[in-house]
């Protein structure tokens, strides 16, 4: 993997300048922090699901979403492999638990369509469950809608050059190397089934109240400067007032030692 990382390092995608990627994404986490007060004020509930190929970029998406706002208003849910009893539940039941409450906005990194991409690809259900599993889903979405929740579903479209430039750089990255499993390996080989799956899926659930909105990223800070964009411009929010902060006086007694018997944590070397 790594000569192939080598030979198709340059994927001709012009880069954005850390300087200017950061002053646009200031801008929008101020915006964000304002969608998130006015969803907690209305007690709006709002539902987005981030899916694509290993390496497509979700997770950096996420994070540039979340690192500003609220974890208790911004829940991001990355269920792990499903237990003997999920097993044996309806497929998206388990996910259901999940589902927004009022002041809420719930983010998926991987949500129900894994059945109809990586369990299809792998082996992991039948066809027929696959095929069960299309027809059903359209119809949950619909439910999610009526209840007033706002759903946006996102796939992260990148290429064969990028993908494997990233996967590739996961192996000498001890930061990374948890993101680079025998399962990231073994669907690395099999990219033409995971476009077939992927056209079938858009195919069946590219619902007119729950659409597909495609991301390309191999361009990783302008993807997530135009998925943030995107979000906002689809959630009609609106600025919460708020009076003029200020911090309180307040009186300060003369400094005391900590007590000898505390450990201080030492300077790092």
């Amino acid at each position: 993997m790594k000569q192939a990382a080598k030979k198709n390092r340059g994927t001709d995608v012009p880069k954005l300048k850390r300087k200017d990627y950061e002053q646009k994404l200031r801008k929008l986490h101020i915006e964000l922090v304002r969608l998130q007060e006015w969803v907690k004020r209305e007690g709006k509930k709002v539902c987005v699901i981030f899916e694509g190929r290993d390496g497509a970029g979700k997770g950096g998406v996420i994070k540039a979403i979340t690192e500003r706002v609220s974890p208790r208003v911004f829940r991001v849910v990355a269920l792990a492999a499903p237990t003997e009893r999920e097993k044996s539940q309806m497929y998206i039941q388990r996910y259901m638990e999940h589902f927004p409450a009022g002041g809420e906005i719930v983010i998926f990194d991987r949500s129900w369509y894994n059945r109809a991409g990586v369990e299809r690809v792998m082996g992991f259900c039948t066809e027929d469950q696959v095929k069960r599993f299309l027809n059903v889903a359209p119809l949950v979405e619909r439910a999610m809608v009526e209840s007033g929740i706002v759903v946006l579903k996102y796939w992260l479209e990148v290429s064969p050059e990028e993908q494997t430039n990233r996967l590739a750089a996961r192996i000498d990255d001890g930061r990374k190397i948890w993101k680079l499993s025998q399962m990231d390996l073994d669907s690395y080989t099999r990219w033409d089934d995971y476009t077939r799956a992927r056209d079938g899926m858009f195919k069946a659930t590219n619902s007119a109240w729950a659409p597909w909105y495609v991301a390309r990223s191999d361009n990783k800070r302008q993807a997530r400067l135009n998925i943030i964009t995107h979000l906002l411009s689809s959630i009609p929010y609106k600025k919460v007032p708020r009076g003029n902060v200020s911090l309180p006086k307040r009186k300060i007694a003369r400094s005391r030692p900590l007590g000898g018997s505390l450990k201080i944590v030492p300077e790092a070397g």
